[in-house]
């Protein structure tokens, strides 16, 4: 699962979080569907990241590969 989430992460960094300035990578996917990612540039510290986060990232990963259960940020 940790390639079809990879591609997902990488659809959003390009289309959603860097035209804003901001980057993130993802650091691991867990066998019951925890995905983690670093929050980059300028998310750090933004505070539309959580929402961004809840409201887009997860929402988005959930939608598109059903066994992701949660999002978290490092």
């Amino acid at each position: 699962m940790r390639e079809e989430v990879a591609k997902v992460v990488e659809l959003l960094r390009v289309n959603v979080v860097q035209p804003d300035g901001g980057d993130l990578e993802l650091v691991s996917v867990t066998d019951d569907g925890t995905v983690t990612i670093r929050l980059m540039g300028s998310c750090v510290g933004c505070s539309s990241s959580t929402t961004t986060l809840r409201n887009g990232i997860e929402r988005y990963l959930r939608h598109k590969l059903p066994g992701v259960t949660r999002v978290i940020a490092v």
